[in-house]
């Protein structure tokens, strides 16, 4: 069982496991976005390119992100919606073959008008195997109060 909004602390880091994103993750999420943008889906014309490779959507790096948020478990059972992503960028590109992770920080976490509910604010980093920071946001999230929990 994931957190309620009480038990974050501002400040507070966590670390997902990794995941190699693969041929098949690419190939796949041009299916279903239906964003079969050359820089993704031909591997001569991205040579082409400033990259020379071909790139990771980078809305597929988001939906790694948010998989990667659940995988940490902070939120599981606890989390009742998305609210926002404010702030995103793409510092770095993601290549197939790439392995990365996510870390997130706590920016905010309070109890909400609601009282069963609270507003949870995380910066959240998706980090390359060299480090390197290839997305980063905020996200908001609406997770459960001690107040909504009965018995």
């Amino acid at each position: 069982m994931g957190k309620y909004i009480e038990d974050f602390a501002v400040g507070e880091q966590a670390v997902s496991p990794g995941r190699t994103i693969t041929e098949t993750d690419v190939v796949m999420f041009s299916w279903v976005s239906g964003d079969t943008n050359q820089a993704h889906t031909d591997a001569v014309f991205a040579e082409q390119s400033p990259f020379g490779k071909r790139l990771a959507h980078g809305a597929l790096g988001l939906s790694v992100v948010t998989g990667m948020s659940h995988r940490i478990g902070q939120v599981d059972g606890t989390g009742m919606a998305l609210l926002g992503l404010d702030e995103w960028r793409f510092p770095a590109p993601v290549f197939i073959g790439d392995t990365v992770h996510l870390r997130t920080t706590v920016l905010e976490a309070r109890v909400s008008a609601k009282p069963d509910r609270g507003v949870l604010k995380r910066r959240m980093e998706l980090v390359n195997q060299d480090g390197v920071v290839v997305q980063t946001g905020i996200l908001t999230t609406m997770v459960r109060s001690r107040g909504s929990h009965h018995g």
